[in-house]
C-alpha cells in the first residue's frame, strides 16, 4: 500500500531535507577546493568563481552546481572550463566529504543574478515606476463646478 505523500495527489515536491544539507555540504566543500586548488585552464585562470547553490538529485548521485564568475563575465567560458575539469573536482571532492557516494558534477551558470538586473531596469523604467507610486484614493464622485 502506498503511503499519501504530505502535498497531496499530483502537486510537485521540492527538496528533502536530506538533498539540502547534501547541497550545502557540497557547496561548501566545492568553495574550498576551488579557493585551494589550481585549476590549470585558461577560463579559469584568475577567475573568482562563486558557487551559489547546489541542488542534488533524490538519490544524491548527481550534483547541479550553480555558478557566477565573479562580475559576471565570460559565464559561458567559466561554466564550460569548470564542466570539463568536473570530474578533477569530483575525485578531490570524494577526500573532502563524508558521503556514501561522491556525486557527479555540472556546472551551470546562475542566471538570477542577470534577472534581477533585469528586474531593476523594468522598475527604473518611468512608465513602471509611474505605477508604482501611491495615487490618493478616489472616492468615485466627480468635482464639478
Amino acid at each position: 500500500m502506498k503511503r499519501p505523500t504530505p502535498h497531496g495527489r499530483g502537486q510537485p515536491k521540492g527538496p528533502t531535507q536530506r538533498q539540502l544539507r547534501a547541497g550545502e555540504l557540497m557547496r561548501h566543500a566545492l568553495v574550498e577546493i576551488l579557493r585551494e586548488e589550481d585549476v590549470t585552464d585558461p577560463a579559469l585562470v584568475g577567475v573568482s568563481v562563486t558557487i551559489t547553490e547546489v541542488r542534488m538529485s533524490p538519490d544524491l548521485r548527481h550534483a547541479t552546481v550553480f555558478v557566477e564568475p565573479l562580475g559576471g563575465g565570460h559565464a559561458p567560458e567559466v561554466v564550460d572550463g569548470l564542466n570539463r575539469h568536473a570530474k578533477f573536482l569530483r575525485g578531490r571532492l570524494g577526500r573532502n566529504i563524508e558521503m556514501k557516494f561522491t556525486p557527479q558534477l555540472k556546472f551551470l551558470h546562475d542566471e538570477t543574478f542577470d534577472e534581477a538586473q533585469r528586474m531593476s531596469r523594468l522598475f527604473d523604467d518611468p512608465r513602471v515606476r509611474q505605477d508604482l507610486e501611491p495615487h490618493p484614493p478616489s472616492d468615485g464622485w466627480k468635482d464639478e463646478d
